[in-house]
């Protein structure tokens, strides 16, 4: 009986405690639940949180952003416009200037070679045109005493044999001499050179060094390399499957690897054979010159097939918050009915596409009016931080 009576008494004593966190509950006040959502779609910054924010605006673009065929390439220059620079014959840099990255000019002086060999072939054409000259009055006394039928003809034609054979060296020396950079003129005035100068043949950047003051170079040693950057070409890499695709005069887009900006260029030239790795070589010329480039510098292209234009947006102007892809566009509405001096932002929900090549694809509903939204293209993740504090503030 007991043990009962007890079992009742704790059954009761629970029942009443649960009852009493019941109501204890019930009188509790609801909490309000709070979210990190902002409480407006509108922002306002003034023009000093504007610059340092560095707040950039653009528009919405029509772009090509399907139907393209993504490559990778490098800058690269045709080879007349790259030179390699070498002494036509080998000897000691005597002197030099050049530095990687100096602008020559066509004609300019780069360095000075010096050797001892360079003597004995400007004595040769001295001695030789001295005998030729000789030679020659030989050669015209001869003939006028074999019209006079005063000589014989044997000594007549030893006398041209010796002329014409000397006059011959004399040619080739001085083809010899003029790669050397030898001043003709001078040279037969007397004047030996015991150093012999190189001159750059183009306008151009040097792009290489390899040589120093006092080296030894042989005739096959490249001393410099000089580029004429303002013919620069994108040389383009594509694959096999890819190659139908293509075609002379496309549009092409790309963006070097250490900038975000993007450039245009159109297709001048197809490769006809497929290397080892199943890919062709395709030439792009570009549509604006550009002399800060330099050849070998990386890059990534879409080659554009004549698809249908999309609106689109510089990628870096969307934001993501919650689940959902925002804009935010400069709402001159609100600057309007407020007019306190600020610059008021309205953050629009949208809908992307296809991103490439740092642009992404919006697409709106039918009839919305977005040509005119002018759109904050860099910046935007600093408003959203605006944003979402001033709405736990509130």
């Amino acid at each position: 009986m007991n043990i009962i009576y007890k079992a009742s008494m704790l059954f009761l004593a629970v029942t009443l405690f649960t009852a009493c966190g019941d109501k204890a509950k019930e009188s509790e006040p609801a909490k309000e639940e709070t979210s990190a959502a902002p409480q407006s779609d509108i922002v306002e910054i003034t023009a000093q949180q504007f610059k340092s924010a560095a707040i950039e605006l653009g528009s919405i673009e029509s772009k090509a952003l399907s139907g393209t065929t993504k490559v990778n390439g490098i800058l690269d220059v045709p080879p007349q416009n790259l030179v390699s620079i070498s002494t036509p014959f080998g000897g000691f840099v005597k002197s030099t200037s050049l530095l990687q990255g100096m602008k020559v000019s066509k004609g300019q002086l780069v360095a000075m070679m010096q050797n001892p060999d360079y003597i004995q072939p400007q004595q040769d054409y001295i001695d030789l045109k001295s005998q030729l000259n000789y030679l020659k009055q030989d050669y015209d006394r001869q003939v006028q005493l074999s019209k006079e039928n005063i000589n014989a003809l044997k000594t007549l034609q030893k006398s041209k044999a010796e002329y014409e054979s000397v006059r011959a060296r004399v040619a080739g020396l001085r083809s010899k001499l003029q790669l050397m950079n030898v001043n003709i003129g001078s040279l037969e005035a007397g004047n030996i050179q015991n150093a012999i100068p190189l001159y750059s043949p183009i306008n151009g950047y040097v792009t290489q060094v390899n040589t120093n003051i006092g080296a030894f170079v042989n005739a096959e040693d490249v001393l410099f390399k000089i580029a004429d950057t303002g013919n620069l070409h994108a040389e383009l890499t594509v694959f096999e499957k890819d190659v139908p695709k293509l075609q002379i005069g496309q549009k092409v887009r790309f963006t070097l690897a250490n900038e975000s900006k993007e450039r245009t260029a159109t297709v001048a030239l197809i490769g006809r054979e497929i290397s080892a790795e199943r890919t062709v070589q395709i030439h792009c010329k570009l549509d604006k010159e550009d002399r800060t480039l330099l050849p070998g510098m990386y890059l990534k292209a879409l080659v554009e097939s004549g698809s249908s234009q999309v609106p689109s947006v510089v990628s870096k102007a969307i934001v993501e918050f919650e689940g959902s892809k925002y804009l935010f566009i400069e709402d001159d509405k609100t600057k309007d009915a407020k007019n306190d001096g600020g610059t008021h932002f309205k953050m629009v929900n949208v809908k992307t596409g296809v991103s490439e090549l740092n642009f992404t694809e919006l697409i709106f509903d039918e009839g919305t009016e977005y040509q005119s939204w002018k759109v904050v293209t860099n910046g935007a993740y600093d408003l959203l931080s605006k944003m979402k504090n001033s709405g736990e503030e509130e």
